[in-house]
């Protein structure tokens, strides 16, 4: 007799209990060899500064943008990371997150919640049960903006810090014991800002330390030290198997302001640092891990993913067999490394986690799991400047180092852009605080806490950040140029992301937007204060040389590709009245980060023109600023637009230009109406390419929507007439002239879409839709055709998904349908699969498979055992389990054949059941 409890615990475990703190008995022991992989997991902020999104990037194709593409080539995979069978069938699904140390930046964090919403839950699931399994968290934090701290002043080095605790704290419920350094880059005076804000450790690569010892006074076997030595590793030789603290006496802060090593020999002397006494007992310090440089390398750089068993052998070279009671083999690299840039590498890992690692008695643990069980026993003193992409100390991203270039290009840009920007935050600065005394009881306060309006704008929140940090009750007015003042320093610090300087030229995408960022920040000051910068700002940009031709330098980099890009207010008005020739938008519409408000609207069609009037208030969410317009926007036809906006007079005003536009719209005379609009508006005028990419990208697919039509009409045409003469070449095994070849792959394509469009939308019967796809899928295997039909692939995904989440699903009432009516559900996921193989749409069924997954062992495991347990019990087995009855006595349709059938299509989807159905048989 099979028990359901052992059966379900032994397969795989069933979804966990609420996750409750972890009690010091149940704490996994961190002894002997543990492992700790970290992900460092970072995608620099994208978004437009005017519109809080980030628009459609072409080099990320298929994907909208390049988060959405990682998103589904790591972000996701590791989230749902798949254990396979050698038959390549899923025997399980695991979240890499629950047993890797990780850190996310902020503002990718941020686009994940927005987004991928699933995958964001995940992350914070994964840290709930890492701090269950372990008492410690996988996740730690990161310093906001990814902003190189070493090159920020004091005031914005707290700033990051803080902001990125405070989103820490928002995201996963608890203060972060740990944090990430952008590019690991560190000096003394971070190192205090750190302490001053509570994190515990951070994570350094081993060529940043200088000298290392055993701590003096007692050690963890209570013996005193009895060597105070200093070990020199400068050149990355220092122990990785250990964590070790890090003391901020005030002689390393001197050496820190001097830039000078502990070993130098300049004016501070050697020999005063060689054998210094035990700190004070109150001296602060942080803890520190080093990685292990050479594994990390080969993790990024070669095969050491290619499997578990490679993984588990590379770490094992790292074990120590000194007898210590404990080391900690850790690797640190780019997160995106597991999937991104080694494509399937989240699986080795997914393996490793769960069967290679423990097999070998290995603890898969975190860097505060550890460390609270293995406290520091050796002390290290660092460099001064370093980072862990840059053996120049930062110069990546302030010098011309050769870093990060290659080729005839130089980064002699680096220098200038650097100072540039620094100018501009010290001129922002005085600007700030004058301006903002008078709004704000403390600006640089408001300032650290602003991540609290940032995490969350509802109106609601804004407000209470404001009557909390106000000088008194202000005006609309006042409060719009509050929060004007607090966006113009968030973007200060946004121009500081260290990606600007990564790479090898600055009219790369990176160092375009840290100017966009810039040029924000000049435009709030300029809006709240009068006082104008950017003049200054440009001339500064013309000393920054680009290796590209066309710009020459930077000033022609921000004059092209910067304020080209800027959006007004009007801008979002005429976008919203283009738009609103195409699209009935209700009264109250959000576009992007603004709230249209639609006072008043009125549209007329004449032929082939189109005109449309109407009243418009628009609220910024970020500013809270508000505008009334008034736009008129006609179409001529075809790719001809005219729109015309203006602030909102008075309602007379309004109602007069409504009337004679509208009067003069019944001569039907396009001149005479563009004449008036221009009398009435002025010279100023919007047209298609005004609109912001995403909408008019929409706009422009639906104009050439007729012309479509027709092209395919005539290609339907040209290829019914040939097919005889098409098979007739393919009898004679002859090559299809290519002008039939063409007409055939786009007359079918055109069928296979259309019928797909009404299978999502259902508008006819399912089933002769889908046998009108397996007809066209038939037709063009026998004319060698290849459809280009992603809109097809998607749509059959997504009914693929949806099917089994119908049929699947508690409370979809599967279980009293008939067994025929099973089948037919069954049958048509099992088609719709089928049929994507035959089209070679290469359907990703990833989605459906972790659904499928997901109820196996919640749902169709108890069936089969409640089925097995009810064959023994009528065979003379009285003792019968009580769940498993209850399971299949449910209803009626859970016949065996019914059973059967839904394991069977568990194969079909990949997924490893062969162990059920054999115990059916």
């Amino acid at each position: 007799m099979i028990s359901i409890s052992t059966t379900q615990s032994d397969v795989v475990p069933l979804p966990s209990p609420t996750v409750t703190p972890a009690t010091e008995s149940s704490v996994a022991a961190a002894t002997g060899v543990c492992v700790t992989v970290h992900g460092h997991f970072y995608q620099p902020p994208r978004e437009n500064p005017y519109l809080d999104a980030i628009e459609r990037q072409a080099s990320a194709e298929p994907a909208h943008d390049w988060n959405e593409r990682i998103d589904n080539e790591c972000y996701r995979p590791n989230a749902f990371a798949r254990i396979l069978n050698d038959r390549g069938q899923v025997t399980g699904i695991v979240n890499n997150y629950e047993y890797m140390s990780f850190n996310i930046g902020p503002t990718l964090m941020s686009w994940l919640e927005r987004y991928d919403t699933e995958v964001y839950q995940r992350i914070l699931e994964a840290d709930r049960k890492s701090c269950q399994r372990l008492g410690h968290g996988n996740a730690i934090a990161q310093v906001y903006n990814h902003i190189i701290m070493p090159l920020a002043n004091e005031r914005d080095k707290y700033s990051q810090v803080r902001w990125g605790i405070a989103d820490f704290r928002s995201r996963f419920g608890r203060d972060p014991e740990g944090m990430w350094l952008a590019e690991t880059a560190v000096d003394y005076a971070t190192l205090e800002v750190l302490v001053a804000e509570g994190i515990r450790f951070i994570v350094l690569a081993p060529s940043q330390a200088e000298r290392c010892r055993p701590l003096i006074g007692p050690n963890q076997e209570g013996e005193p030290a009895s060597n105070s030595e200093w070990h020199e590793v400068g050149g990355g030789q220092i122990d990785p198997t250990r964590p070790y603290r890090c003391y901020l006496k005030p002689e390393t802060r001197l050496l820190a302001d001097n830039q000078l090593s502990p070993l130098s020999s300049h004016h501070l002397g050697r020999r005063h640092f060689q054998n210094s006494e035990a700190p004070a007992p109150n001296t602060p310090y942080i803890d520190i891990f080093f990685y292990d440089g050479p594994i990390s390398r080969d993790m990024g750089f070669n095969e050491v993913l290619s499997s578990s068993h490679h993984l588990a052998g590379r770490l094992g070279q790292a074990v120590r067999g000194d007898h210590r009671p404990a080391q900690l083999i850790c690797v640190a690299t780019d997160g995106e490394t597991f999937g991104h840039h080694k494509k399937g590498t989240e699986k080795c890992l997914a393996y490793a986690f769960t069967e290679e690692f423990p097999r070998r008695g290995w603890t898969v643990t975190n860097f505060a799991h550890y460390i609270s069980q293995n406290p520091p026993a050796w002390e290290v003193e660092l460099k001064p400047v370093t980072a862990w992409s840059c053996s120049h100390g930062v110069g990546r991203w302030q010098d011309d180092c050769g870093c990060g270039g290659g080729g005839e290009w130089n980064q002699k840009w680096r220098r200038p852009l650097r100072d540039t920007l620094n100018w501009l935050r010290d001129r922002l600065i005085p600007i700030y605080e004058e301006a903002g005394r008078k709004l704000l009881r403390d600006p640089w306060k408001a300032r650290d806490e602003y991540i609290e309006v940032i995490r969350d704008r509802s109106p609601a929140n804004v407000d209470s950040f404001l009557e909390r940090h106000q000088v008194r009750q202000l005006e609309d007015a006042e409060r719009v140029d509050a929060l004007r003042l607090l966006e113009m320093q968030r973007h200060t610090l946004l121009m500081f992301t260290s990606c600007g300087w990564f790479f090898e030229e600055i009219s790369r995408p990176e160092g375009v937007q840290i100017l966009r960022y810039a040029a924000r920040a000049l435009e709030l000051a300029a809006e709240v204060t009068g006082v104008q910068l950017e003049k200054d700002f440009v001339a500064q940009l013309a000393l920054v040389p680009s290796n590209v031709d066309f710009f020459k330098t930077g000033a022609e980099v921000y004059r092209k590709l910067v304020v080209t890009a800027q959006i007004s207010l009007k801008q979002v008005a005429a976008h919203y009245a283009i738009s609103s020739l195409f699209a009935k938008y209700p009264r109250e519409q959000r576009v992007y980060c603004y709230q249209a408000l639609q006072e008043d609207f009125q549209i007329q069609r004449m032929g082939s023109m189109t005109l449309a009037v109407g009243q418009l208030q628009l609220t910024s969410e970020i500013t809270r600023e508000t505008e009334v317009y008034v736009f008129a926007a006609f179409h001529l036809g075809g790719w001809d637009f005219h729109c015309c906006i203006q602030p909102f007079g008075s309602r007379r005003s309004y109602t007069m230009l409504k009337e004679r536009l509208f009067g003069v719209m019944q001569e039907a005379s396009a001149a005479h109406a563009i004449l008036e609009m221009v009398r009435l508006f002025g010279d100023q005028s919007f047209s298609l390419r005004d609109l912001f990419a995403e909408e008019r990208h929409r706009i422009v697919q639906l104009l050439s929507q007729e012309n479509l039509t027709r092209l395919d009409q005539l290609y339907t045409q040209v290829y019914r007439e040939n097919y005889g003469v098409m098979m007739a070449f393919h009898r004679d095994e002859l090559p299809v002239p290519v002008e039939l070849q063409v007409a055939a792959e786009v007359a079918l394509g055109h069928r296979c879409v259309t019928a797909a469009k009404a299978l999502e939308l259902e508008t006819e019967d399912p089933e002769a839709l889908l046998a009108e796809i397996e007809a066209i899928a038939t037709e063009s295997g026998h004319l060698r055709c290849q459809l280009n039909v992603p809109e097809v692939k998607e749509i059959l995904e997504k009914k693929v998904w949806r099917s089994l989440d119908a049929l699947l699903q508690p409370g979809s009432a599967a279980e009293d349908r008939s067994p025929v009516t099973l089948e037919t559900d069954i049958r048509m996921i099992e088609r719709l699969i089928a049929v994507g193989d035959r089209l070679s749409l290469g359907l990703c069924l990833d989605r459906s498979q972790e659904l499928y997954f997901d109820s196996l062992y919640s749902q169709i495991v108890p069936l089969c055992l409640g089925w097995l347990q009810l064959q023994e019990a009528s065979a003379g087995d009285t003792v019968v389990a009580a769940v498993a009855l209850g399971i299949a006595g449910s209803g009626a349709g859970w016949d065996l054949s019914s059973i059967r059938q839904l394991l069977e299509l568990g194969q079909t989807l990949a997924v490893d059941v062969e162990y059920w159905l054999n115990q059916l048989s």
